[in-house]
């Protein structure tokens, strides 16, 4: 946990403040008080991703389909809750006003990116969830979050089950997607 939380002070912020907090949650009980605000969104969020998408898609919306229920159980089954807060000095996180306000942004992403890397290389998978509707201000009533802190997503750890399905993956040829010296 310390070396996965320690990544993402390794990764670039804005004006290099490194404005990151932590809540760790251990324990089912603990788990599932923090989550309980996902439960009624999750069945709206299931619909919405169906009406929405209008890629045609069928990889998509299967990993979708096969995803959205697990990430909910792996919330609810995980002995460790992490969440990323990061503090907000001059503008909401999920509320940009001007392309540069985005910095707060992309530094907390950045962070979250180093921690999944750092989960990688010590054999674990990782679930996230992404707040939506009123979450992020339930949640953060739950663990006392003080005000001008956000956080960007739930995040939980742990070892893959030996038969776990894994949904198919596009499969990308990198050296079609890179145009050297221009397009």
């Amino acid at each position: 946990m310390r070396k996965v939380i320690g990544a993402a002070f390794k990764a670039p912020t804005n004006d290099h403040l490194r404005q990151l907090e932590f809540v760790v949650v251990r324990g089912h009980e603990n788990i599932a008080k923090v989550i309980a605000p996902l439960a009624k969104n999750m069945a709206a969020f299931r619909e919405l991703v169906a009406e929405v998408d209008e890629s045609g898609d069928k990889d998509k919306m299967a990993m979708f389909a096969d995803a959205l229920p697990k990430q909910q159980k792996m919330l609810m089954e995980s002995g460790l809750l992490i969440i990323p807060f990061f503090r907000q000095l001059t503008c909401p996180l999920l509320q940009p006003t001007e392309q540069s306000s985005l910095n707060c942004f992309a530094s907390a992403w950045c962070a979250l990116e180093n921690m999944l890397l750092a989960a990688t290389d010590e054999g674990l998978g990782a679930v996230f969830h992404i707040p939506v509707g009123d979450e992020a201000g339930k949640i953060k009533e739950i663990v006392h979050a003080p005000e001008g802190y956000e956080f960007i997503c739930l995040l939980t750890l742990g070892y893959p089950a030996e038969n776990a399905f894994l949904p198919g993956q596009k499969v990308i040829k990198v050296e079609d997607r890179i145009h050297l010296n221009g397009w």
